[in-house]
């Protein structure tokens, strides 16, 4: 037989112990990675990776990306930084820093390695939007001052980073603005608007809906996600980015909340609490870009996805 030898892509996956992170771990090792998680587990989970780690292809390491790392790997998925608002605002100067000198850091290493090197950025770029949907050339309405900017200015600073290595030193770049995600694996207690819900109807408590309930947000389920962020990965070096990766259906916090009562079969009632600063009122993705240049779009509607994530939960509740 001819003298052949394997060699698989080693992945770095920054916060691969997250709740999206640990899926595209599973993405990678399913398609013949070999895959490095880094995470610090300031909310990431060990739990999260406990299907892999019996794995020979995965490895993980905790480590701080604020802090320089040097491994020897072919692509770096950068998804590490606190995602929701109660997380990213209980340290907001680690936040930031995450968001920034963990970037300046990995860019360092793919420029050292000569390798491609994907930016999970997020639909926050674009703030309390003035543009319904949000494409990708539009620049935002972003308070750089409040309570939340520790999370959204931070992913745009990094945004700005990748572009300049790209352009100063001919990096090869990806850009992905997430919109909201949600799956298994969520955190119970990460103060996401799907895991909050179906964590209330489960235990019988009032949905917390914030205002009138009319903001809308739109739904990617993990998988779909998943899916986006792989794609764009191994897209042609010209496309870098940003795009748009969410789901374009687009929902009310009440229809939201009417859904997830009904699935969960709860008695669960609905209370109206203020609605936080600068909590945007509308947020849908034109996803056009990721049609056209990845032929991605998302597949899973809104009451599957919620089924299945509710389903994980009621097993995490029975401590399966």
């Amino acid at each position: 037989m001819p003298d052949q030898k394997f060699s698989p892509t080693r992945s770095l996956v920054t916060g691969g112990a997250g709740f999206l992170g640990s899926h595209l771990c599973d993405r990678l090792i399913a398609e013949g990675h070999e895959v490095l998680s880094v995470d610090n587990y300031f909310t990431g989970s060990k739990r999260n990776l406990k299907q892999l780690l019996d794995n020979h292809a995965f490895e993980a390491i905790r480590h701080d990306i604020t802090f320089p790392l040097y491994l020897e790997i072919d692509q770096i998925f950068n998804l590490a930084c606190p995602a929701s608002p109660p997380q990213y605002q209980d340290d907001p100067i680690q936040t930031t820093k995450t968001s920034v000198n963990g970037a300046i850091n990995l860019l360092g290493l793919a420029k050292r390695l000569g390798i491609p090197i994907l930016q999970a950025s997020t639909s926050e770029v674009y703030g309390d939007p003035e543009v319904h949907p949000q494409t990708e050339d539009y620049w935002g309405n972003v308070n750089p001052i409040g309570p939340r900017s520790c999370y959204d200015e931070g992913k745009r600073c990094a945004e700005t980073l990748f572009f300049d290595y790209h352009r100063q030193l001919s990096l090869e770049i990806k850009v992905a603005r997430i919109f909201n995600t949600y799956g298994p694996r969520m955190d119970a207690a990460d103060g996401r608007v799907v895991s909050n819900f179906i964590v209330q109807a489960l235990r019988g408590d009032p949905l917390t809906v914030f205002g009138d309930g009319s903001q809308t947000r739109s739904f990617c389920y993990v998988d779909d996600l998943v899916d986006g962020l792989f794609r764009l990965m191994h897209s042609p070096p010209e496309i870098t980015g940003p795009i748009n990766l969410g789901n374009p259906g687009e929902f009310t916090m009440l229809e939201l909340a009417e859904n997830v009562i009904e699935l969960t079969h709860s008695k669960s009632t609905i209370e109206f609490h203020e609605l936080p600063q600068d909590d945007p009122t509308r947020r849908r993705p034109d996803i056009t870009r990721a049609s056209e240049s990845l032929g991605w779009e998302p597949k899973v509607p809104l009451r599957d996805g919620l089924s299945r994530t509710i389903a994980y939960f009621e097993d995490f509740f029975a401590g399966k």
